[in-house]
């Protein structure tokens, strides 16, 4: 990367998951030792989870929650064991926060993993399987999706959920009016519509009980100040200590995930390299349509991992 370049590490949630995910890490010893410690924490077989599924398992939100932030948080452990210089910031989407505050070192790995398993239960518990609904839309700004949602809720929960990029955009709320929503999109001139692989809709009011439940979860948790600066998704800022971290992880349950001007923020700090890390590269694509002029990369293999933590692969 070379000394002195101000980069950003960044780190994907849920969505970027698949069966086998981890297999383009294969000869990286730190992401087998940090599964092998996320499995301990959790007594769960993390490993086996992502790479035989099946798929249907692994999507359900009380698994891909921890599954993403395991493998997030093992590709940044192969990042500096293969030498990789510490970033001038991170950031998460969404789930990927958590990864991003272990990052900073702002929050033990064993907790998160134990917070964000309790995160993920209590999610589905606040919205029964079946119920919620989360969806893509392509092609339609803010402004319209917030008048879609308006429109297409008929006394339902139906709100943004993730402003991903320009034109791209989730809503989420209960799942007859994310249908209602999607339709509605298509004929408001949207150029695709998709229901999302989750099972519970996130960053929407529906999940304001959840973020209650994990709001007392955290007071038992001991969290630092981070040791570089974390862009937080609900505010966009910096949380200073942990009674704000807290806060923030709280409101970011039922509050959308605020991605284009996260990644506009890191430009604005002179951040010019966002590395994405973990497996998918679905944030590469969004950042390289929110700045343009960044260079972004994904850390989507071993080959990736090492040559760019060695300063390589930067063309």
């Amino acid at each position: 990367m070379g000394v002195g370049v101000a980069f950003a590490l960044v780190f994907p949630g849920q969505g970027s998951q698949s069966v086998g995910m981890m297999q383009a890490y294969a000869g990286l010893p730190a992401v087998r030792e940090t599964f092998e410690e996320a499995s301990a924490a959790l007594s769960l077989d993390m490993w086996r989870l992502v790479e035989e599924g099946p798929a249907e398992e692994l999507n359900r939100t009380v698994n891909t929650q921890p599954a993403m932030l395991v493998a997030g948080v093992a590709v940044l452990r192969a990042w500096r064991a293969s030498g990789g210089e510490e970033p001038t910031a991170v950031a998460g989407h969404s789930l990927g926060e958590y990864s991003a505050l272990v990052a900073a070192g702002a929050l033990d790995f064993a907790d998160a993993m134990r917070l964000v398993r309790f995160r993920a239960q209590c999610m589905q518990e606040a919205v029964p399987e079946g119920t919620g609904g989360i969806a893509a839309i392509l092609g339609l700004e803010e402004d319209a999706i917030r008048s879609v949602c308006a429109e297409a809720a008929r006394g339902e929960v139906l709100e943004p959920a993730n402003l991903n990029a320009p034109g791209q955009i989730v809503i989420a709320g209960h799942r007859t009016a994310v249908e209602r929503g999607m339709a509605l999109a298509k004929e408001r001139g949207a150029k695709r519509a998709m229901m999302l692989p989750m099972s519970a809709p996130s960053h929407c009011s529906l999940m304001k009980p959840a973020a209650e439940r994990v709001r007392e979860r955290l007071e038992g948790i001991a969290i630092r100040p981070p040791g570089v600066a974390l862009i937080n998704n609900v505010d966009v800022q910096s949380p200073p200590d942990a009674a704000a971290i807290r806060d923030s992880l709280v409101r970011q349950m039922h509050a959308p995930v605020r991605w284009v001007e996260v990644v506009r923020e890191m430009a604005a700090r002179g951040i010019g390299h966002i590395v994405e890390c973990g497996p998918g590269g679905v944030l590469t694509a969004l950042n390289k349509r929110i700045v343009p002029d960044a260079q972004c990369v994904a850390l989507k293999d071993a080959v990736q991992v090492r040559e760019l933590a060695q300063g390589l692969g930067n063309g």
